[in-house]
């Protein structure tokens, strides 16, 4: 697919949708398997099955196509004609061509947690680069695929458990914090840890503690596997329970309900976590919960972010991997509100149905997704005609979170 044409007399002709044809809803969303990259249109007389080559002049392959789409001329920027499932593709996403607006909600992209940790183990692998000592990562370091296959690239390790690292060696904990148990372990088998747990999250952490000293059966809401939750729960495992909805709350037992504190993961919903607050209110009266809120800054002005862009667009698209919960909790937010939502990883998850009658188009993106991917989207609509971005911003940020004493102390 191609990225861009260039032209025999120099010209070059962009062809910024060639993510939307390759990816899931395009070819390879049929079994196909598909590049992108830039073509050379070969002069006129070249000897050659195919007219497009790609930019090394290495012949398309015999069987094979090259597919060029043009920012609003498809009919007249040399796409190929194919049969069967290939042409289906291609006229799926022909359909697909229309003006558009884009809103962008702001804030949107990168906190200020998750920039850290990032940094964090960037800044380990430019320490320990040449050296021959890798930089081992517990878990992902934040819940993003492209976020954790740079890091990859560039050297570190990620692994599930520490029983898959070295003892001595270094290791990353990941933004989304762990339980003391996985702390006694480090240190037992002389691990160089390095925490690269959100300060927010830390201060859950926290309150677990302190709630539960003073007697408290402490009420965690959250979701159930989430990191953030287990290693929260591991704070004070005897004295701390799971709630995720309201119906949990009506069946919940607790040895004492005139002493009940509770608790809340980072990333959750507002408005799905007030109905589970307001049930524990109802339950305990006399419940007490945090001295701020810790549903956390980032996840909260990207809701109202969200929420503002949604009630004008027609569908909404969510950059974000599937495992991100403050990226999930944004497409049902937004589907919540009656807009159709999707969460994508990146421009090539998009699907020709999902826009095809869209007019605006509301984008943002999860805490842990970097901007570029949400340039990205962009670019790929802009392939399929001209687009009109607006930034709907709700709020400035201005937080930020200083490396942990272990990176900053070389």
């Amino acid at each position: 697919m191609a990225t861009e044409v260039r032209r025999p007399e120099g010209t070059v002709v962009p062809c910024p949708a060639a993510p939307l044809l390759a990816g899931a809803g395009g070819l390879a969303g049929h079994g196909f398997r598909a590049r992108t990259g830039p073509v050379r249109l070969l002069p006129a007389g070249t000897p050659s099955d195919f007219r497009l080559v790609t930019a090394s002049e290495t012949a398309v392959p015999a069987g094979g196509a090259a597919v060029v789409l043009a920012a609003g001329a498809m009919a007249s920027a040399g796409l190929l004609r194919a049969e069967g499932p290939v042409q289906a593709v291609l006229d799926a996403w022909v359909r697909a061509v229309r003006p558009r607006r884009v809103l962008l909600a702001s804030p949107r992209s990168l906190c200020a947690g998750v920039d850290r940790a990032i940094e964090v183990v960037g800044t380990l692998l430019e320490r320990y680069a040449g050296t021959g000592r890798p930089v081992f990562v517990r878990k992902q370091i934040v819940h993003n695929i492209h976020v954790v296959r740079d890091l990859e690239e560039r050297g570190a390790v990620f692994v599930e458990e520490l029983d898959e690292v070295p003892d001595g060696a270094v290791v990353v904990f990941s933004a989304h914090g762990v339980s003391p148990q996985v702390r006694e372990e480090a240190s037992r088998r002389g691990l160089e840890v390095v925490d690269a747990t959100c300060p927010l999250v830390t201060k859950v952490h926290a309150e677990a503690r302190r709630f539960a000293a003073r007697g408290d059966t402490v009420v965690l809401i959250g979701h159930a596997g989430h990191e953030e939750v287990e290693g929260t729960l591991g704070e004070a495992p005897g004295h701390t329970v799971l709630v995720q909805t309201p119906a949990d709350v009506a069946t919940l037992r607790v040895p004492d309900p005139a002493r009940v504190s509770y608790l809340t993961q980072t990333t959750l919903a507002l408005d799905e976590t007030a109905e589970v607050i307001s049930a524990l209110e109802k339950r305990f009266p006399g419940i007490r919960g945090p001295g701020s809120d810790d549903i956390c800054y980032a996840t909260t002005n990207r809701q109202h972010a969200l929420q503002a862009v949604a009630s004008q667009a027609d569908v909404v698209l969510v950059v974000g991997s599937a495992n991100s919960s403050n990226s999930v909790r944004l497409a049902e937010l937004a589907r919540r509100g009656g807009t159709p939502a999707y969460l994508i990883d990146d421009a090539g998850d998009i699907r020709p149905e999902w826009i095809r009658d869209a007019d605006t188009v509301g984008l943002t993106a999860g805490a842990s997704a970097p901007q570029g991917l949400v340039d990205g989207v962009v670019a790929a609509l802009g392939g399929l005609g001209p687009v009109t971005v607006a930034e709907h911003t709700t709020t400035t940020e201005t937080v930020t979170f200083g490396l942990p004493a272990a990176v900053r102390a070389r």
